[in-house]
């Protein structure tokens, strides 16, 4: 008889709580756990260990917790901080997913006699006899589909990885069902910033809990012209037009950064725009590599929309040419590659 049982992430959320309460009403031995990240953060507090633990109780599943707090700094935060210190913008949920909730998760599955995981994200997995694999799929939650942040997770994962929230279309759908099965949680708010950075202030953060310090310089065009001074790198974002403190004939943004020079570069609008990146970091899930040159649609980041290009991979490195100009591409970002609702594969941009 097959294994069903399962070790589904509990955050407190309503997501992963509905999560839970499927699994067991279609016959699998669930257990519930909750990962100790960071000491006071938005997803790892007193009150969310509570709420995941009644959840638990409510629907009679035991629930355990776990301290990982050393390895979230060292594989999550230290991440984080080395982005911002390389003039980086990152995307922690990525790395969180590939080696907290999905990695060190499964490694814990396999030590209660779980054969899968589980968690509240809206995405699929299932098998695909074209493709003779277990693929990674987007769900049915459109704008609020989460495979973007998915595409880094080990692709022997994949078979043993159950999304349940796979076929709701809106997170509506998911409170109803909360609330006809009593669970207090049900109209608990979405957390919408980075865990471990509940004020959203990342620059604080980073402040308090790195070598980052504010430290000033000139804000200078492509041909290095100076028009103003900044702040400190770390406080500017590529596609941002206040908060430059310059009057000039026309809007500027900023473009990029010179690390060396300790300089923020401007431009005006049209100049944000790229046909070409190149994309390091790579994990392929459908394939073992790309070879030639391939036709996807490409996100570069997890609210903008899949846009139309061709790839081409040599060695760990990928070229992706878009069909149509790009806005804003951010270096640290993740560019991911689909075809259809399939997701290929991604990696970090350069």
């Amino acid at each position: 008889m097959e294994n069903k049982k399962v070790l589904i992430g509990m955050s407190g959320g309503v997501d992963s709580s509905v999560s839970a309460l499927l699994l067991k009403k279609q016959g699998y031995d669930v257990i519930g756990a909750t990962l100790e990240l960071f000491t006071g953060s938005s997803c790892c507090n007193m009150n969310t260990y509570l709420d995941a633990k009644n959840v638990c109780a409510s629907i009679g599943i035991p629930h355990f917790t776990y301290d990982f707090k050393e390895e979230f700094k060292n594989k999550v935060i230290d991440d984080f901080i080395d982005c911002y210190a390389n003039c980086k913008t990152p995307n922690p949920c990525i790395e969180c997913n590939k080696y907290m909730k999905f990695g060190i998760m499964y490694e814990k599955a396999k030590e209660l006699g779980c054969d899968f995981i589980a968690t509240g994200h809206y995405a699929k997995t299932e098998y695909s006899n074209e493709y003779k694999r277990w693929i990674l799929k987007k769900s049915k939650a459109g704008k609020k589909d989460q495979s973007y942040v998915l595409w880094n997770l080990p692709k022997e994962l994949i078979s043993h990885v159950i999304f349940p929230l796979s076929e709701f279309e809106s997170k509506e759908e998911i409170r109803k069902i909360a609330n006809e099965n009593n669970l207090k949680v049900a109209n608990k708010p979405d957390s919408e910033d980075i865990c471990f950075v509940p004020d959203g202030n990342y620059k604080r953060f980073l402040e308090n809990n790195s070598n980052i310090k504010p430290k000033a310089g000139n804000i200078v065009n492509q041909k290095g012209e100076i028009l103003g001074k900044h702040t400190g790198l770390y406080n500017y974002t590529i596609g941002q037009r206040k908060g430059l403190g310059i009057s000039y004939k026309v809007p500027l943004f900023v473009l990029g950064f010179n690390k060396e020079k300790n300089e923020v570069i401007v431009g005006e609008e049209k100049e944000l725009y790229k046909k070409e990146i190149l994309v390091k970091d790579i994990n392929l899930l459908l394939v073992d590599e790309i070879k030639g040159k391939m036709n996807v649609e490409v996100k570069t980041r997890y609210s903008s929309n899949c846009a139309n290009a061709t790839i081409r991979q040599e060695n760990n490195i990928v070229k992706v040419e878009f069909e149509n100009p790009q806005r804003a591409i951010t270096p640290g970002q993740s560019a991911v590659f689909y075809i259809g609702d399939i997701v290929l594969g991604g990696g970090k941009i350069m």
